[in-house]
């Protein structure tokens, strides 16, 4: 483990509850190749150690992790160094198998933005607590990238066609509505989330589900917007094809339809086209099979130019307007 990464992935065991805290704060948690090794090595280490849960949370209110290192991957990208980028989804993949795997009930705390990289790390895991600050999503159409980290997995079996809905747009879920989709089991105020810890040493012997739902304060969950449009997001996400998708939306003619065009039409198509195969096929396949095909799947997107334009636009220029190679989904296929 570099100094770095000891410094930006704190690790302890306090009576018999292990805590992975993620201290990168000025970078909202961002996860680097380093993070994700000494993360991975700690969860390795302590496999078999007597603990009643393990706990990963944020140093900070703002993020409990906003995603991979996106920007320096396009740096890789650019300098040919397809090794490095390999190294780092192959090892941020290989973590979240283990999550998926623990033999130790994983509790994250999502207080602030959780996207990307940050739900590969807690969506994995058995239980998933949100506060009011919460602020989920896989953006990843929106940088000519498609939604990984087990997302083709994870997406397609969230309810009726809500998977779908998200990987393609990106929408951003508060705390009702990742309640309300599953991605989040459980809710905390915020002024409540550091107990959590302490609650789950107090009481080892009992199911971790009953000591988070003792900390629970009444869920927002019943005032999710996602819920009130929930027969549309089925009928249009639901459509065999993109070309449908839209065709859906615009005779939907309602303003949850006007934003989710407006996002689809925001987003590299070539993303799209990638993430809408992907997500067709992941309710099939096992946690494995979807992280090696979105491994697989990674070694040609992060080349090509909407990735690069994807990222720059949003995460380096940040002037928000990318230049996409097509302007639309006009049913042409991508080139080979």
């Amino acid at each position: 483990m570099t100094d770095t990464a000891a410094v930006e992935v704190l690790a302890d065991v306090h009576r018999g509850v292990g805590r992975i805290l993620l201290n990168r704060p000025k970078a909202l948690n961002a996860l680097t190749t380093d993070m994700i090794a000494a993360i991975d090595r700690v969860l390795a280490g302590w496999e078999h150690t007597p603990l009643s849960a393990v706990v990963l949370a944020s140093t900070g209110a703002k993020a409990f992790c906003a995603g991979g290192d996106i920007r320096t991957i396009r740096e890789h990208s650019l300098a040919g160094d397809a090794e490095a980028s390999e190294r780092f989804f192959a090892s941020e993949y290989r973590l979240n198998a283990r999550i998926a795997e623990y033999p130790v009930p994983i509790v994250s705390l999502i207080d602030g933005v959780c996207m990307g990289g940050g739900l590969g790390l807690s969506i994995h895991g058995g239980f998933r607590v949100v506060t009011e600050r919460a602020v989920l999503a896989m953006p990843e159409t929106a940088i000519g990238f498609f939604p990984d980290v087990g997302a083709s997995y994870f997406l397609p079996r969230l309810p009726g066609a809500i998977g779908m809905y998200l990987g393609l747009t990106g929408h951003r879920l508060d705390a009702a509505e990742a309640l309300y989709t599953g991605l989040a089991t459980h809710f905390v105020p915020a002024e409540g989330i550091d107990a959590v810890g302490d609650a789950l040493a107090d009481d080892p012997g009992e199911p971790v589900d009953v000591v988070l739902n003792r900390l629970a304060d009444r869920s927002p969950v019943t005032g999710s917007r996602l819920a009130e449009v929930r027969g549309d997001v089925d009928w249009a996400f639901g459509a065999p094809t993109l070309g449908e998708i839209e065709k859906r939306l615009r005779h939907l003619d309602t303003p949850w339809a006007a934003d989710a065009l407006v996002a689809l039409e925001s987003a590299s198509p070539q993303s799209l086209e990638i993430t809408h195969a992907l997500l067709a096929r992941g309710r099939q396949r096992t946690l494995r099979e979807c992280l090696d095909a979105e491994l697989a799947l990674t070694r040609t997107t992060i080349r090509t130019p909407d990735f690069l334009e994807g990222v720059r636009a949003a995460l380096v220029d940040k002037d928000r307007a990318p230049n996409w190679q097509r302007a639309s989904l006009d049913g042409r296929t991508l080139p080979a």
